[in-house]
């Protein structure tokens, strides 16, 4: 009849051993597995060898106790650790789901949470769960602001052992993990692989909405955000708040007036090194998102997309007001001071007001003299981006905007405009002054 175990003994499996009971039991197991191959390597050896061996241990009866002290010593040694390779063997465990093998059943009911997504340790501050309670030793140092690993270089401090092992490569330039397709060099395995899917393309975090798939979890998380509207980062100076870090890290720049891009050509700085790269291209000349209906080429995609809006006759942005509609929802916007007569842009220099901060800028050049916009064919300047965009089309015989009335052709919308009054009639701006006096009834 099988004998029942004491309850001792089921509360000893059921416990959950601590990670440094685990990592103990894992060096144990290795270094058994290595005795073992240098057993089976030792019986190898030429047999000619080890009887001489036996007989320079023989030549004195006290060089032939001390063998058989050694032999057997070491007999009971390879027994015990024979045993102990049996017990842990007896004891291995594998995984159904992933096929990992455990060397106990309790490592294999911890490694299932893996599986299962059970969290059964919660950190009393937050509430925040985690499966394993070394993830919850060291998240609590977040709320008690412990950092116990100090680098000894620079005096910086970690939570974690494994940060700590990271940012020593910063001082020592290590990077042993090379990507097999660029070259690219790593301090961390593991960011290894999340590179390498910038090569594969693999995306395995798929979002459960709307079936958007990201190469990283953290990618999915802030996506997450545009679905639920969350917006957890807060700006302490006006109160707006930002689904990401990074947004809020360069918002914080407008109340700091920190603008640390400038263009090396006309100086002109900018919040975001992105803005500055799309600005040189005023200069540049370059236009890389070209129209597929039209050819018409534009400096940004966001520009292109406003574009298209004119083939489809897109006006998504309406006025509540008045009800016109836009393709742009900036232009929506400076439509909507027409009505409050909202000129928020004074000029420093003169007093006079604008609706919008690019035409102050434009009309500070005024003022300055300044012209950063040359034209690289004839070396003519402009104050502003639209100008010389205007004045290419000179060179390249471009008349963009037809008559509907009788085809003929302009270089802007505002030559255009003048030429249909000559099919309308219309004389908006008199030479007589009286004509634009009411008319007066006659008197008999």
């Amino acid at each position: 009849m099988k004998e029942e175990p004491e309850p001792e003994q089921i509360k000893d499996e059921l416990e959950e051993p601590e990670p440094e009971q685990i990592k103990e039991e894992l060096e144990e197991l290795e270094t058994v597995q290595i005795k073992q191959e240098e057993e089976e390597l030792y019986s190898d050896q030429d047999e000619d060898q080890l009887v001489a061996k036996q007989d320079s241990f023989r030549e004195t009866p006290m060089h032939e106790e001390k063998y058989h002290k050694e032999e057997l010593t070491k007999n009971q040694n390879e027994s015990v650790e024979h045993s102990k390779v049996k017990k842990l063997k007896k004891n291995m465990r594998s995984c159904k789901i992933c096929g990992k093998h455990l060397i106990r059943k309790t490592l294999l009911k911890i490694h299932m949470r893996i599986h299962t997504g059970e969290k059964p340790h919660t950190c009393q501050v937050c509430s925040k769960s985690f499966s394993f309670s070394s993830h919850l030793v060291r998240h609590m140092r977040n709320h008690t602001g412990e950092r116990p690993f100090s680098c000894q270089t620079c005096g910086k401090s970690f939570t974690q052992k494994g940060n700590l092992s990271i940012h020593m490569a910063t001082h020592t330039g290590e990077k042993p993990f090379s990507c097999p397709t660029c070259g690219k060099g790593f301090t961390q395995k593991s960011n290894l692989h999340i590179h390498m899917r910038t090569h594969s393309g693999e995306k395995m975090f798929p979002c459960e909405l709307c079936s958007k798939s990201f190469s990283f979890g953290c990618q999915l998380a802030t996506h997450m955000r545009t679905h639920t509207g969350e917006k957890p980062f807060l700006c302490v100076a006006c109160g707006k708040r930002f689904s990401q870090q990074n947004y809020l890290t360069v918002h914080m720049k407008i109340h700091t007036g920190e603008r640390p891009f400038s263009c090396p050509t006309c100086g002109k700085s900018f919040i975001k090194e992105w803005n500055l790269s799309v600005h040189i291209r005023c200069h540049t000349g370059e236009k890389p998102y070209p129209c597929e209906v039209c050819g018409k080429s534009f400096i940004n995609k966001s520009h292109l997309t406003n574009h298209m809006r004119t083939h489809t006759c897109e006006k998504p942005f309406s006025c509540l007001t008045c009800g016109k509609s836009f393709t742009k929802q900036g232009n929506l916007t400076d439509h909507i001071r027409s009505h409050t007569g909202e000129k928020p842009y004074p000029c420093k220099v003169c007093g006079k007001s604008f609706v919008n901060k690019s035409h102050l800028t434009n009309h500070l050049r005024t003022h300055t003299g300044e012209k950063p916009y040359d034209c690289k064919l004839c070396g003519k300047s402009f104050t502003d981006c639209s100008s010389i965009a205007q004045h290419m089309k000179t060179h390249t015989g471009e008349k963009p905007y037809p008559c509907d009335v009788c085809g003929k052709s302009f270089r802007n919308r505002n030559h255009l405009a003048c030429h249909i009054r000559t099919h309308t009639g219309e004389k908006p701006f008199s030479s007589n002054p009286q004509a634009l006096l009411p008319v007066q009834p006659l008197k008999v």
